[in-house]
């Protein structure tokens, strides 16, 4: 099982309804909308990095509203 972290920018105004809907996403364990550089910060797993790495590319950024993604795979876990 891989994990990862992904912040995301989005357009403003934008961040409620892009965790929202990021969080239906099948390997999205948790999307929150936050304060700071990033304005959602997701939860994510998979059963290795390149069906992560799909899961990314091929859903999380096609949701309207981001406007950048940064990946960051979990190296341990409790």
């Amino acid at each position: 099982m891989v994990q990862a972290y992904i912040l995301i920018q989005t357009e403003v105004g934008r961040a409620a309804a892009v965790a929202s809907e990021v969080a239906g996403i099948i390997g999205v364990t948790r999307a929150q909308d936050v304060t700071g550089p990033y304005d959602v910060i997701v939860s994510a797993e998979a059963d290795d990095v390149e069906s992560l790495g799909r899961t990314v590319v091929n859903a999380v950024q096609k949701v309207p509203g981001i406007t950048r993604t940064l990946t960051c795979p979990v190296v341990s876990a409790d």
